[in-house]
């Protein structure tokens, strides 16, 4: 992703030689990687995300700053129900790898905005579920493209379905410091209520479950103005990376998932990979799985 810069030299080769080369590099990869193409990593934080290309935690590193990804505090909680977020930057994932790794659950990108899909969303959802994980789908929220309910409708059509099959997690609401521009997408906090409430309400008529909400304290407290109109509907997914106890919404009693780090590494990803604890024991997952939490 990092911005193209052409050198002031380049060396001359033949035409013949470029496949060549190209196919020892892809070989390269391959072996270096053991399980298919390496990640792209995201981009660094001095420049800026394309559209679409959005990720649980790009702007969460905005207002947290990118140095606190990396925890501070060791070590960092891994103990009970853990969890990874992942989307197309993470690359090919070895899904076998990941649960052997100890990892319960894992939720990746579907969709972001109206028009975007993540390029790896289906092999990850197949993946994952294949391998044993009870898996779940989040939607990058674009406030300033769309109402909430058209959002919503995308999502549910695109990978946020829900089905009781007892690894499907409800879907998720990933709504977070605009990565693409003003912190609040240009919404007042009444606007920002309408929208979140409405995303809410359309999920749930196509889906039967109320979707889960991915945020943090900051955010929330500012672009709602501390709004609790969804503590008693939406179960919370807070991010505070580098804590040893995470700061919660106003409005919500406490947290369900929480995201402590974005530089974790499992067995499986390469690279670095967002990881989560799940606030229950493992048959509470699955309740939460099969909505009967």
């Amino acid at each position: 992703m990092s911005a193209y810069r052409s050198p002031s030299r380049r060396l001359k080769r033949s035409r013949k030689a470029l496949p060549a080369a190209a196919a020892l590099g892809s070989a390269a990869a391959l072996i270096l990687t053991g399980a298919g193409p390496a990640a792209a990593a995201p981009p660094p934080p001095d420049e800026p995300v394309r559209s679409g290309q959005a990720w649980m935690g790009a702007g969460t590193r905005i207002e947290q700053g990118p140095a606190s990804a990396a925890g501070g505090v060791t070590p960092m909680d891994t103990s009970g129900v853990q969890g990874i977020d992942v989307s197309h930057w993470q690359g090919a994932i070895n899904w076998g790898s990941v649960k052997a790794a100890g990892i319960d659950f894992a939720y990746m990108k579907a969709t972001e905005g109206t028009t975007f899909k993540d390029s790896r969303f289906s092999a990850n959802y197949t993946g994952s579920y294949n391998a044993g994980l009870i898996r779940g789908a989040y939607h990058f929220a674009r406030p300033d493209v769309s109402n909430g309910a058209t959002q919503a409708g995308y999502f549910a059509s695109n990978g946020g379905g829900w089905s009781r099959d007892g690894r499907t997690l409800p879907g998720v609401l990933d709504i977070e410091h605009n990565p693409y521009g003003a912190m609040c997408y240009g919404l007042s906090t009444t606007q920002m209520r309408t929208w979140i409430n409405d995303f809410h309400t359309t999920y749930k008529a196509r889906t039967t479950r109320d979707v889960v909400i991915y945020t943090t304290a900051g955010w929330w407290n500012t672009c709602t103005g501390g709004w609790t109109g969804m503590a008693a509907k939406s179960p919370l997914w807070v991010a505070h990376w580098g804590t040893s106890s995470p700061s919660i919404p106003s409005g919500f009693p406490t947290w369900t998932i929480w995201q402590y780090t974005a530089t974790g590494r499992v067995g499986g990803v390469s690279g670095d990979v967002d990881r989560n604890k799940f606030n229950g024991t493992f048959a509470r997952l699955q309740a939460l799985a099969d909505n009967t939490a």
